[in-house]
């Protein structure tokens, strides 16, 4: 009666927050007939607000009736709460319970056979039991979390598509199988072989228990079913003939790490927490409105003896109309927005699952950065059309990393690979992201080493403590191995002792002389670029593209290998990749990789196979950067598509991760790199330079505006003589 009396008085008072009716969004004709029925109910217990029924096409279509003030609620699953909070600003306000253990929500796992040696990390291949199609447990979260984890790859949106390449067969009931046959290739159908693949009771592998069904019979090698699955359906909790002797402690959970768990700790071995669904509404209605209404609905109709029964939908022949019918109560939800009450996993899966073709770009306008890169760019985007590559390539070129982030923050270019210098840089200045990595055999990992590189002299060898008055090769100005690592690690060393922020003159007075493409600038000392070679024909000297015979890695180790310069600063593998008949341009043919060694920041020397051990810092991989409204795994999964064509050196038609046949190196992708990798969890440029680069990075560069300039120090002197004299 309390909560009636201030009804009253909220909307005697007319505030804005007050429902005069609340108008329940349907989803079908049997939710229509319950919500009818509840309406009447309410109504003869004189709970207030009035309730009258909408009647709604889908779940998108009853959130967007309640974002337009057309209906006032809706009840909603996990993956239309995702999409009613991003696309319509809902919020979610009341939460089911059910009687699982966990309250609000449930876990989504993935189950093995004990016996077998499967792990998420190797399930391509495998075959695959779901609940249905475009179930939460059974597909949106174990499917979203694949291609979220870059496990999977999906070209243009086609999921059914990416799925049939993974698993080599699978029983997802309501699947297409005149499309992809594989899908529901493991499929029974009912007793008489009928209704094969359906999104029905008719088949026996639907739902949560078909899903272990399939597992337990063989049909499957996994099962993408909920945490309490394999206990209702073993140890004698199930006395159908094919569950009656099935014991939980012959099956497994898969965990996210690539571990196996006991089917019992479902708790922290999850793909994901699925939130439980919850009644949304807009945000300008007041939650405790909705939830006092219903909690008074609960407390009269939630009990077996009453007429109407919220959480039952027996009656009307069919299961969890309005709401669940497992539901025991309804709690308030007190941080109402629809990432909080989805969680982080459940979340994680939502950003992979959902993906609109229709969203994505028709062609992806790829940044180039030199006249080479364009012809190689010009080879990759015909390569991808001729095996239906999507989206295609279209080819954009500019003069410097900076202006293709430019361009890409303005919408004008969509992609470019950057390395780690300057992926920091268009993530903190424009506001990029990576969508893919660079991936490199010879690491450990995906990151690589940034090493100084000498020829091997016995009489007259020089360690970093002799480096002063030597000269230098980079791979170009503020490139990450060839100059900020380096660089940094001498001014931290007190090697070199930069005046305010002039770093570059501080260079070129520790180094008698140097190649660092891209150091042609104003007011920069010419020393820089006093060691630079151009094109050979006197154009483009000092340029930071390849017109540059001393740019990036391989150039830096030319202008080592020709004696032009003393020191190199390169990767670890840039040695290798141009020596022993690796590469066979004229000036390095004949190069062998025991003629050069490795400078320690500690003042040793080490050979070119020690720089695990010696090396000046470790790097992050290259990566593709993207401005953030593109679909980033959109673009792994062409390049992902496109690199089991064109990843190899023994395609004719196109190398993606070769640059020989343009007499130049590393377009595009660096040469050295193995293969494309997902981003994964690294979806910002600090997740993916990480703390330490950042900090080492950081470390090296110092703000001008700090600096004072003479006129500017003059005039700050000036200033202070004239406040003593003021103030005497």
């Amino acid at each position: 009666m309390i909560w009636k009396r201030l009804f009253f008085i909220l909307c005697n008072i007319q505030t804005i927050l007050c429902l005069n009716e609340i108008r329940w969004c349907t989803i079908s004709d049997l939710e229509d007939k319950k919500c009818n029925d509840m309406k009447l109910a309410f109504t003869q217990a004189q709970i207030l607000p009035r309730m009258s029924c909408v009647r709604g096409s889908s779940s998108t279509d009853c959130s967007q009736k309640v974002m337009n003030s057309q209906a006032d609620a809706v009840t909603l699953g996990g993956d239309s709460i995702y999409r009613a909070g991003r696309q319509f600003n809902l919020k979610p306000v009341v939460g089911e319970v059910y009687d699982q253990g966990v309250g609000t929500f449930y876990y989504a796992v993935a189950v093995a056979r004990r016996n077998s040696n499967i792990t998420l990390n190797s399930l391509r291949g495998a075959r695959s039991c779901h609940t249905g199609i475009q179930r939460t447990a059974g597909w949106n979260v174990p499917i979203g979390y694949l291609i979220d984890s870059g496990r999977m790859s999906v070209m243009a949106c086609d999921i059914p598509k990416g799925v049939s390449t993974f698993f080599s067969k699978s029983c997802i009931p309501g699947a297409n199988k005149a499309t992809y046959p594989s899908l529901c290739e493991l499929c029974k159908g009912n007793d008489s072989g009928q209704n094969v693949c359906d999104l029905s009771s008719q088949e026996r592998y639907y739902d949560y228990n078909g899903a272990f069904r399939c597992l337990v019979e063989g049909a499957g090698d996994v099962a993408f079913i909920k945490h309490s699955t394999v206990s209702e359906n073993s140890d004698g909790k199930n006395s159908d003939a094919w569950a009656k002797e099935v014991s939980s402690a012959d099956y497994q959970l898969l965990c996210r790490d690539g571990t196996r768990a006991e089917v019992s700790e479902w708790r922290w071995c999850n793909l994901a927490r699925v939130p439980a669904r919850a009644v949304v509404v807009r945000n300008d209605v007041d939650g405790s409105i909705i939830y006092n209404f219903l909690h008074e609905g609960q407390q009269k109709f939630s009990v077996a003896s009453s007429n109407f029964k919220m959480f039952d939908s027996s009656t009307y022949g069919g299961t969890n109309l309005l709401f669940r019918d497992s539901t025991i109560e309804l709690r308030s939800i007190s941080n109402q927005t629809y990432q909080a009450w989805l969680g982080d996993t459940f979340l994680q899966a939502m950003n992979g699952i959902d993906c609109d073709p229709d969203k994505l770009p028709k062609m992806l306008r790829w940044c180039t950065l030199s006249t080479m890169e364009i012809w190689k760019c010009a080879d990759m985007a015909s390569a991808f059309m001729n095996k239906t590559l999507y989206p295609s390539i279209q080819c954009v070129s500019a003069d410097s990393p900076e202006a293709c982030m430019k361009m890409i923050q303005q919408k004008e270019a969509d992609a470019v690979t950057l390395d780690g210098g300057d992926i920091y840089k268009a993530g903190k200045n424009y506001g990029l992201v990576p969508a893919a990595g660079e991936n490199y055999l010879e690491s450990v990992s995906d990151s690589y080493y940034a090493v100084a590189v000498v020829r091997k002299n016995l009489y007259d060898a020089f360690t970093i403590n002799e480096l002063k008055g030597k000269k230098s090769c980079h791979t170009g100005y503020e490139r990450t191995a060839g100059w900020n690592i380096p660089v940094g690690t001498l001014i931290k060393k007190g090697f070199i002792r930069p005046e305010g922020c002039n770093t570059a003159k501080a260079v070129s007075s520790f180094f008698s002389a140097s190649c660092v493409p891209g150091a042609n600038q104003k007011n920069f000392p010419s020393q820089l670029c006093e060691l630079c070679k151009g094109d050979g024909t006197g154009r483009s000297k000092c340029e930071k593209n390849n017109q540059e015979q001393y740019f990036g890695y391989s150039g830096a180790f030319r202008c080592l290998a020709e004696k032009t310069g003393d020191v190199a600063f390169v990767k670890h593998s840039t040695v290798f990749e141009n020596t022993n008949g690796k590469n066979t341009q004229d000036w390095a043919k004949d190069l062998k990789s025991s003629e050069f060694q490795l400078l320690c920041p500690n003042g040793a020397l080490a050979e070119v196979t020690q720089f695990a051990d010696c090396n000046w810092a470790q790097v992050p991989p290259h990566a593709v950067m993207v401005h953030p409204d593109t679909n980033v795994h959109a673009v792994f999964g062409l390049l992902d598509n496109a690199q089991i064509y064109y990843g190899s050196d023994t395609n004719p038609d196109f190398k993606m991760f070769n640059s020989s046949f343009y007499y130049a190196n590393d377009l595009i992708f660096k040469d050295s790199t193995n293969k494309i990798v997902p981003v994964q969890e690294k979806t910002t440029y600090e997740k993916w330079l990480g703390k330490n680069y950042i900090e080492s990075l950081e470390g090296s560069q110092c703000s001008s505006s700090t600096v004072l300039t003479p006129w500017s120090a003059i005039l700050t002197v000036i200033t202070n003589l004239l406040l003593i004299r003021l103030s005497v």
